[in-house]
């Protein structure tokens, strides 16, 4: 399932990139905000979310070097 995910972030061009991270980033801002107040049951959420973050960011990073 990770590779598809990542195969699929690949796939996608820069604009729908950082629309995604906005939505990821919301997400994980959110989540992070209910686990303090109450626990979540599954808080590995918040590290899978993390991690696409992270891999979003990569792949914009890599996709704005190519076009220079």
């Amino acid at each position: 399932m990770k590779n598809k995910a990542w195969v699929e972030f690949k796939n996608m061009s820069v604009v729908e990139l950082e629309s995604k991270l906005k939505e990821n980033e919301d997400e994980l801002f959110s989540l992070k905000f209910k686990h303090t107040s109450t626990p979540l049951k599954n808080p590995l959420i918040i590290r899978n979310l993390r991690r696409t973050v992270a891999k979003i960011k990569t792949l914009l990073e890599m996709k704005r070097s190519e076009s220079k």
